[in-house]
């Protein structure tokens, strides 16, 4: 099991990437992500997920569009589950799933304006 640190010390690396990476590139994936920082399984979707869940929390604690919001799964374009839980979590996006798509949507438009 990764330690706070270790997901702290990861969000950290996606933040700077997903600062830096060119916009024709966004969103990106969360397997391009994985890919892009080097990481080889196990667990790396799950590593991951946990350092755009770590970026979150300080983006929320900042008042900063959540630059996680710049990362999607492949299979439907938009982020897991677990995004939009820990948004709505935060008070950052409705909690009626109904909701979601569209918020998402204005924070990924905030996210690639202010980073």
């Amino acid at each position: 099991m990764a330690s706070s640190t270790d997901a702290q010390l990861l969000a950290t690396q996606v933040r700077r990437l997903l600062e830096v990476a060119p916009a024709a590139t966004l969103p990106m994936t969360y397997q391009q992500l994985a890919e892009a920082l080097g990481l080889t399984p196990p667990r790396t979707i799950q590593r991951v997920a946990q350092a755009l869940e770590a970026s979150m929390r300080e983006d929320a604690e900042r008042g900063r569009p959540f630059i996680a919001a710049l990362v999607v799964s492949r299979r439907d374009g938009l982020p897991a589950q677990g995004f939009f839980e820990l948004a709505a979590a935060l008070g950052r996006l409705p909690a009626e799933p109904a909701r979601h798509a569209e918020a998402y949507r204005e924070e990924y438009r905030r996210a690639l304006a202010e980073r």
